[in-house]
C-alpha cells in the first residue's frame, strides 16, 4: 500500500515523547511490511527508509490547510494522529490518543488506542499502540530501586508512587518534565529519552503506574514490558487490558499497592518481554493499522480491534 502518516511535530521527537514515537515506530513497521510510506511533518524531520515532505511553517497547525497537495500521486490512504479539519481528496483516518470531553461525538474515521478507551467513545475500532524493540533493552537482573517515569501530573499517580514507594521502604528513581520537592528516598533524574531511559527501565524491578485516571493506553507499560520490568498499577482504563495478571500487581488504593509490591516484584521478566512481543510489537501495530486501512478502503467502516488475552 502507499501510505502518507501525518503528523504536527518534527521526527524523531527530542527527550520522552509518546505519540511521536508510536508513529515512528509505525513507519518503520509499514516499510519492514514491504509498504511505501510517506511522512508529512515540519521541516528537519529524519525518519529513515520512508519520503519525507516537509509541510512548512504552521500549516499543519492551521485548521484551514488541505493537505492534497502535498501528497504523492497515488496515495491510497491518509493516516493523521490529530483531526484534520479538512478532509483531503483521498480516503483518511486519524488515531485519537487522548480523550474526549463529554458531549463530543468523533468521526467514523476515529481509530482509538484500546477497546476500553474505544469503548468509551462507544466505538469497538482500537489498534494497539506497539513500539520498535530496538529503542529498548531487556534485562532479567534488575537493580536496587523503583520506577516511576512519565509526565508529573496528579491523574498520572507519580504522588502515590513515591508514597507507596516510602511506606514500603524501597528506593524510587522518578523520571518526569520538572522538579518537584522530594524527600531523600526519592532519585529524582528529570526528563529522559534514549539509552539513559532504555537502560533505567531495564534495570528497574518494579514500575509504577498507578494512574488514577482512565488511561486510554499507557505508553510506558509496555516501554517496561520490552524491557522485562513488572508493573504495579491501579486497574483504571486500559490498564487491565494492557497488563495481565503474570506481569504485574493491581490495586485501587494505595494500601491495596503497598500490599501488592511483593507479589508483583516476583513476576518473571521474560513473561514481561513475551507479553510485549505478542501484543505490542511495532509490526503487529503496522499489520493491525493496513487491516483498518483496507477495511476503510474496502467498506468505509473501520473494523473491531483485537483485543488482548
Amino acid at each position: 500500500m502507499r501510505v502518507a502518516l501525518v503528523h504536527h511535530t518534527k521526527l524523531p521527537v527530542e527527550g520522552y515523547g509518546g505519540t511521536e514515537r508510536v508513529v515512528v515506530s509505525l513507519a518503520a513497521g509499514l516499510v519492514a511490511l514491504g509498504h511505501e510510506v510517506t511522512l508529512l511533518a515540519p521541516p528537519g524531520t529524519t525518519v529513515p527508509n520512508v519520503r519525507h515532505v516537509a509541510v512548512p511553517g504552521r500549516q499543519l497547525h492551521d485548521a484551514a490547510t488541505d493537505l492534497t497537495p502535498f501528497l504523492p500521486d497515488g496515495t491510497e490512504i491518509v493516516h493523521a494522529f490529530y483531526p484534520l479539519k479538512v478532509a483531503p481528496a483521498v480516503p483518511h483516518v486519524w488515531t485519537l490518543e487522548g480523550t474526549t470531553k463529554p458531549g463530543v461525538t468523533r468521526p467514523p474515521n476515529t481509530i482509538y488506542v484500546s477497546a476500553d478507551h474505544a469503548a468509551r467513545h462507544g466505538s469497538t475500532s482500537f489498534v494497539y499502540n506497539g513500539l520498535d524493540p530496538a529503542e529498548l533493552r531487556f534485562q532479567a537482573k534488575k537493580g536496587d530501586y523503583d520506577l516511576f517515569l512519565g509526565r508529573l501530573h496528579t491523574i498520572k499517580g507519580w504522588r502515590w508512587a513515591v508514597e507507596g514507594a516510602r511506606k514500603a521502604g524501597r528506593r524510587i528513581v522518578v523520571a518526569g518534565g520538572w522538579r518537584p520537592t522530594l524527600s531523600l528516598s526519592v532519585r529524582f533524574v528529570g526528563e529522559v529519552g534514549g539509552a539513559k531511559k532504555a537502560a533505567l527501565l531495564a534495570g528497574a524491578r518494579l514500575f509504577w503506574m498507578p494512574a488514577i485516571w482512565d488511561e486510554p493506553f499507557g505508553l510506558t507499560l509496555i516501554e517496561a514490558l520490552w524491557s522485562g520490568t513488572p508493573v504495579l498499577g491501579t486497574r483504571r482504563g486500559a490498564l487491565p487490558e494492557v497488563l495481565s495478571d503474570d506481569v504485574a500487581g493491581f490495586g485501587d488504593t494505595l494500601e491495596e499497592l503497598v500490599a501488592a509490591i511483593p507479589g508483583a516484584e516476583a513476576k518473571d521478566p521474560a513473561a514481561c518481554r513475551a507479553r510485549a512481543e505478542r501484543w505490542f510489537g511495532h509490526l503487529r501495530m503496522a499489520e493491525e493499522y493496513v487491516r483498518f486501512y483496507r477495511g476503510w478502503l474496502r467498506d468505509g467502516v473501520l473494523p473491531a480491534g483485537e483485543r488482548t488475552r
